[in-house]
This record gives structure tokens, C-alpha cells and sequence, in this order.
């Protein structure tokens, strides 16, 4: 397994997707249980990577997909001016690596914005084992699918809607995938920065700042450092709303 230097193999196995807690979320989701065992051979390692460390660098070989256990990873992207641009941040249950298929090679970098492990999924592994098993081949299509359905939502965002409009979608998008994983959808720590929201929305640090101040007086939000508590997610739906 090829992995940058800033990860941690983990020697005793992975958890086995046919009991994980997470595999509702996962690979796995949707398919049967008999399908789902033949799928414990697939994921036989973890890797752990430390805040701030890089579980991938753009340029280094595809050698596998990476599901997140736990923690939180962000996918970026460094400018020829030396800016980092930010194209995605994952949560538990979800995969990373995809933007490698076409050329078989990482188009940006995955760094950990906390603490984070990760199943490793060996791409040659995956295709030996997806041609006796369609359910993971439609498993893969599907999550190849919502790759690009995210990218062209991110495309909408960015070309059509206001900086009020994106900082709203954001926070809807990411209380809803906490929430599908059993965390309050209302009361999290953000684990980027507002200068990693930024990048990623299209804006600067300073309008994001702005925002959030605006938000909160206009009693949508509450917000201390990195703590934010949504108080009308009716009302910050709406604002999100009228850029869709």
C-alpha cells in the first residue's frame, strides 16, 4: 500500500463492513447482507492519519479508494501563486479518492483537519473481486455519480448564487450529512477554518467572517470560535433557497 509519510498503518485489521457502524453510510449502503460479507475480504486495512498530515498527494498513484471511519478530511488543491483551493470536505462513512480514476493519479491532495482513520479499499482488489459481484459494481457507479452530481452542484453555487446564498447551502448540506450520521443537526464544532470555507465557497476570509457575523444578528445562528448552533434552520434554508 502506497500511502504519504504522515500516515500511520494500523496493524490489527479493519472493522468488517458486514458489521461496521457505519456501513448504512459506507460501501456497502443498499446492498444485501449475504453481498456484504462476500465484501470482508475487500477492506483489510486501516490507516490513520494525524491533523494536519496527508493521506494523498496530487500526483501520487491511485492505489486505492479511502473510507472514513472517523475524523474529517478536506481535498485541495495548491495554486501556481501559492493559494490553496479547497474542493471538498468528507465526513465519516464517506469515500475519498475518486478524482484519481481518470488518469490513475491524485488530482489534489487529502489532508486530515482532525484526527482521522481510514479503511483502505486496493482499487486492483475492488475490480478483481466487483466482477463476480454486480451489487459493487452498481455500488461504485453510484458513488462515482454523486462525485460529479456534488461537483455540478458546486458549479451552480459558485456561478449563479450570492455569498449570503453559499454560506447558507453550506450550512444546510453540512447539517444534513451530520445528521444521517447521528449527530445533532443543529449544534457542531466547524472543523475547518472560515479561510477553508472560504476557499471552498469562492470567498474571501473576510466576507465569510462577515457572514457569519450577519447571520448570527440576525438570530439564524449562534456562533462562538469554531462552535455553531443553528437557531432557525427555517430561516437559513430560506436564504439558501432563494439562490436555488
Amino acid at each position: 500500500m502506497q500511502t504519504s509519510n504522515a500516515t500511520i498503518p494500523i496493524t490489527d485489521r479493519a472493522p468488517k463492513c458486514s458489521t461496521c457502524s457505519i456501513g448504512q453510510l459506507c460501501l456497502p449502503v443498499g446492498m444485501s447482507a449475504q453481498d456484504v460479507e462476500k465484501m470482508d475480504a475487500l477492506v483489510q486495512d486501516r490507516v490513520r492519519v494525524r491533523k494536519g498530515d496527508t493521506l494523498f498527494r496530487l500526483g501520487d498513484p491511485l492505489v486505492a479508494l479511502y473510507a472514513i471511519r472517523f475524523g474529517t478530511l478536506k481535498t485541495h488543491v495548491t495554486m501556481e501563486d501559492g493559494r490553496s483551493q479547497v474542493t471538498g470536505f468528507y465526513l465519516p462513512g464517506e469515500v475519498v479518492g475518486f478524482d484519481g480514476l481518470q488518469q490513475m493519479k491524485h488530482t489534489s491532495d487529502a489532508t486530515a483537519l482532525e484526527d482521522t482513520e481510514v479503511c483502505v479499499v486496493r482499487y486492483d482488489e475492488m475490480q478483481r473481486i466487483s466482477a463476480s459481484l454486480p451489487s459493487l459494481q452498481h455500488q461504485f457507479m453510484r458513488l462515482m455519480s454523486k462525485e460529479i452530481t456534488q461537483d455540478q452542484v458546486m458549479l451552480i453555487t459558485l456561478g449563479s448564487m450570492r455569498a449570503e446564498e453559499r454560506l447558507a447551502g453550506f450550512l444546510v448540506n453540512l447539517s444534513e450529512r451530520l445528521a444521517a450520521r447521528g449527530y445533532s443537526p443543529s449544534e457542531f464544532v466547524l472543523r475547518m477554518s472560515r479561510e477553508e470555507i472560504g476557499s471552498y465557497l469562492g470567498l474571501k476570509l473576510e466576507t465569510v467572517s462577515r457572514l457569519f457575523s450577519r447571520f448570527a444578528e440576525a438570530g439564524l445562528i449562534q456562533v462562538r470560535q469554531r462552535h455553531v448552533k443553528l437557531i432557525d434552520m427555517a430561516g437559513i434554508r430560506q436564504v439558501f433557497g432563494r439562490g436555488c
